[in-house]
């Protein structure tokens, strides 16, 4: 499923526009996206947490040449599904 079809989704189960769906929408990936600019968790019960975490800068491999690659330290998003959704998902 992409974004559109998220919206579309979410316009038809909640009887919304899809203008006030894709609003919605927006609105979650915003507020997420600043929670972990900020260094927060975001965590909604029984779906899922987000949280950021540091990789240090490493030395790597080209696989191709051989040659030693310096990796750069970054930060990562990471998600750990809720037990709930994972047992949603494991339902048969």
């Amino acid at each position: 499923m992409n974004k559109t079809e998220l919206i579309d989704a979410i316009a038809a189960e909640a009887g919304l526009t899809k203008a006030d769906a894709k609003k919605a929408v927006e609105a979650f990936f915003s507020n997420v996206e600043k929670s972990l600019k900020q260094g927060k968790k975001v965590a909604i019960v029984g779906f899922g947490s987000w949280s950021v975490t540091k990789k240090e800068a490493r030395d790597a491999r080209n696989p191709r040449t051989g040659a030693v690659i310096k990796v750069p330290a970054k930060k990562v998003v990471k998600f750990k599904a809720g037990t709930e959704l994972s047992e949603s998902v494991n339902k048969k």
